[in-house]
């Protein structure tokens, strides 16, 4: 009786500690890896052409502003930010919330691919990169360039990530 009792003890301690383990981190338990092309109901997005938005920083005048500085996103499609730097000065294409509303697939630079989980971008002058990226999480982020006084000067702008139609 005693053993009976130790057995099921120690199953009705695993059973708890797996359900407390579900309770407090479900999304452990579906999370794919950052990496993982992004499928919902059997659709690879990742497949999709790309709708192509081109995003200055400045411009040849050295204006401190984004052209445009007003997007509008809608998720579950795929879109490539096509940004580029005219000016003599270094910028940053900073949005942390936005990023965090979205899936990276890559951000392209040069010769370099980078992956994963992008919070800004630094681009120095007369540069060029794309981020390619599927927008998840509806709302509205704001954008700014991360060097001291750029915002205060002007750049900054709005991103809207609206609902799939």
């Amino acid at each position: 009786m005693h053993h009976t009792f130790k057995i099921f003890s120690q199953v009705l301690s695993i059973w708890i500690f797996a359900i407390s383990f579900l309770v407090i981190s479900p999304n452990l338990v579906i999370a794919a890896p950052t990496n993982a092309p992004v499928k919902i109901a059997s659709v690879d997005f990742t497949k999709q052409t790309a709708i192509e938005v081109k995003v200055s920083l400045s411009n040849t005048a050295n204006e401190l502003k984004f052209i445009p500085d007003r997007f509008t996103f809608e998720s579950g499609k795929r879109y490539k930010l096509l940004l580029n730097n005219p000016s003599g000065l270094k910028h940053y294409f900073t949005s942390k919330d936005f990023a965090d509303a979205i899936w990276t697939q890559n951000v392209v630079a040069g010769n370099v691919e980078v992956k994963g989980n992008i919070r800004e971008l630094e681009l120095r002058p007369n540069t060029t990169a794309t981020w390619t990226f599927i927008p998840i999480k509806s709302g509205t982020y704001e954008l700014h360039c991360a060097i001291a006084g750029h915002t205060e000067a002007g750049m900054r702008g709005l991103i809207t990530i609206q609902p799939s139609a």
